[in-house]
């Protein structure tokens, strides 16, 4: 049997550096945004990853995604969103219908601000291929990465639906995301949550999504399936690894031994580290063997998980 950790094709890691807070001005959003920067030590050309965290976490969450990602070759950037419960802010702050919103213009502000990013990082300067830039998400992070890849959020009755993708970001990554709104949502987050009015048929980037078949979240009418919608309902190049006995934390992405993992397994965090990093350098254009040896690796009856590309 193959375990995750067997899985072939994938380079040795190298050992990072970080720098964290770093404060990017931002006074649209009324406060600074404030970024983790991780990156392999050495190495040129280093590709980019900007992470959207869970709603309430922060930059100091998912380093078993983000520092593997970055001991295998990317520059990895994680901001702190206004709904993190680090920034604390008021439920009738002004602010708070829009945090969806500010969360995808906060991601495109690191990308306006990539100079920055790179004098913040001793070394860094330089090393940056700003060719290859992915956007991944956990969660409501999840949609913020498909935002930018072409996902709207809707008006209640269906209609609207502003485009907010960026053609800087050539892929992502949609891990444990919601699917489609409208009839899909419970009657509570159709009141409460209308940026869960999500529509997927505009984003056409290509891009990974990982689901949980029993992420059974409370949100929705329907069972796990709905977070795989993003990989049926979407145009493109798409790919779906389905996780199996995996909940909303997909084994404890967000954390070692954080709190929230309702179904801790370093297998299947494992799995999806060599998963995403194998995708991710296969849709950039640095390495197809790594993505062609866990596609067949997975293609046959895999204890953890089941692959699939359209």
């Amino acid at each position: 049997m193959t375990t995750a950790r067997a899985l072939p094709g994938l380079a040795t890691p190298r050992p990072i550096v970080s720098a964290k807070p770093v404060a990017i001005p931002a006074p649209h959003r009324g406060q600074d945004l404030h970024v983790r920067i991780s990156a392999p030590a050495a190495g040129r050309d280093l590709p980019i990853i900007v992470f959207a965290h869970g709603f309430g976490s922060s930059l100091e969450a998912y380093g078993p995604l983000t520092d593997y990602w970055a001991a295998h070759g990317f520059v990895v950037v994680q901001p702190t969103f206004l709904d993190s419960r680090t920034v604390n802010l008021a439920a009738d702050d002004p602010r708070t219908p829009d945090i969806w919103r500010l969360r995808v213009e906060d991601v495109k502000l690191v990308l306006d601000q990539l100079d920055l990013v790179e004098t913040s990082l001793p070394g860094l300067a330089g090393r940056l291929d700003r060719s290859r830039i992915a956007a991944a998400g956990h969660s409501f992070g999840g949609q913020t990465a498909g935002n930018l890849l072409g996902l709207k959020v809707l008006e209640p009755d269906g209609t609207g639906g502003e485009d907010l993708s960026d053609a800087r970001i050539k892929a992502g990554v949609l891990l444990a995301t919601a699917g489609e709104g409208g009839k899909n949502l419970t009657p509570f987050a159709a009141e409460h949550l209308p940026f869960m009015q999500a529509s997927f048929g505009h984003m056409s980037t290509p891009a990974l999504i990982v689901a949980g078949d029993r992420d059974d979240s409370p949100l929705t009418v329907r069972g796990p399936d709905w977070c795989a919608d993003p990989y049926h309902l979407s145009p493109g190049e798409k790919s779906l690894l389905t996780l199996i006995d995996a909940e909303h934390s997909l084994g404890g992405i967000a954390g070692y031994e954080a709190a929230e993992t309702t179904d801790e397994n370093p297998e299947r965090v494992a799995l999806v580290q060599r998963v995403t990093l194998a995708y991710l350098r296969s849709v950039l254009g640095l390495d197809d063997t790594g993505w062609a040896k866990v596609r067949a690796e997975l293609a046959a009856n895999h204890p953890s998980g089941r692959l699939e590309s359209k």
